[in-house]
């Protein structure tokens, strides 16, 4: 008998306690799969969840022991080559980064969309070369999307 093993391929998008950000899921969804398949992996199930800087701040405290605001939290359920994970995107932090940077408001939310991508397909941003290893990625992935 062969056992075979199915792998759901879904990229979700959900809002809570925040409006639902003006993105076309269609399209991005497509980027984002090209981008996992450029690092040789496979989409398993991905969840977005936009969210308010309050949200995101009780997830950093509750279940990583971190007293501070971020843009994006990514819990990791990849299984081998299929990435799977929740990604949390405070859209507030992103609204804020992206005036400090004065960069466009949908390349910064598009840019924290693919960085955790990124580290769903095994990038670290912790050290500096990492760091900047992962702007060059993202950056490379930005430039493959139209937004």
């Amino acid at each position: 008998m062969w056992l075979l093993k199915i792998h759901r391929m879904a990229i979700l998008y959900n809002a809570v306690d925040i409006q639902f950000p003006t993105i076309k899921r269609r399209e991005t969804s497509r980027w984002i799969k090209e981008v996992i398949a450029q690092h040789q992996k496979r989409v398993g199930e991905i969840s977005y969840i936009f969210c308010s800087d309050e949200e995101i701040l009780k997830i950093n405290q509750q279940y990583l022991n971190h007293d501070y605001y971020t843009d994006i939290i990514t819990f990791d359920y990849s299984d081998g080559k299929v990435i799977s994970g929740d990604l949390f995107i405070s859209l507030e932090t992103v609204k804020s980064n992206s005036e400090q940077l004065k960069t466009d408001y949908f390349e910064e939310l598009h840019r924290v969309i693919i960085h955790g991508i990124l580290h769903l397909c095994g990038f670290k941003d912790k050290l500096p070369k990492d760091a900047k290893q992962m702007r060059k990625l993202e950056n490379e992935a930005l430039k493959q999307y139209e937004i």
